[in-house]
């Protein structure tokens, strides 16, 4: 599988990050406007509807429309693992029936001082097999602008 990593640092605290991107809010904020995103549904690991936090077991059904072409894409993101603990907090998302064969996203948030240390990991395969995964590193030219952009609107929000 090929990995894509972003790191960042944002000036706002540990805290402040951790519960932004703890809710569908967060995701809709930095989503860029050219992915045309579209949260259909959120179910958290109860079964309850619209949960108030991301936690282990959540399901957001999503559907994007890149540039306005083609197809609306659908897939589910599934929180998979989500831990807090002495400074450092984490979630990892995966991808269910969606555009890639593969998508793993690690979300790492560290304190430091009154700040927050962002990194971003995505291993990733594209669909097609032997050859989808042979040229699956060449994704990092969508990945690269996209998630620059969530960095940069990260920092423009919490600081």
């Amino acid at each position: 599988m090929a990995t894509y990593s972003r790191l960042t640092r944002v000036a706002a605290p540990l805290d402040v990050v951790w519960d932004f991107h703890s809710q569908i809010s967060g995701l809709e904020a930095l989503t860029p406007g050219w992915l045309n995103l579209r949260v259909e549904s959120v179910t958290g690991p109860d079964g309850d509807s619209d949960p108030a936090v991301l936690e282990t077991g959540s399901a957001i059904q999503l559907s994007m429309q890149p540039f306005g072409v083609g197809p609306r894409q659908r897939w589910t993101s599934v929180i998979v693992e989500r831990e807090e603990a002495d400074g450092r907090a984490m979630f990892r998302d995966e991808m269910r029936g969606g555009p890639f064969a593969e998508w793993i996203h690690t979300h790492r948030f560290v304190a430091d001082g009154e700040e927050t240390i962002i990194e971003d990991v995505v291993e990733y395969e594209l669909p097609g097999g032997d050859v989808g995964g042979a040229v699956s590193p060449l994704a990092v030219v969508g990945f690269e602008p996209m998630f620059r952009g969530r960095h940069r609107k990260t920092k423009e929000l919490l600081e």
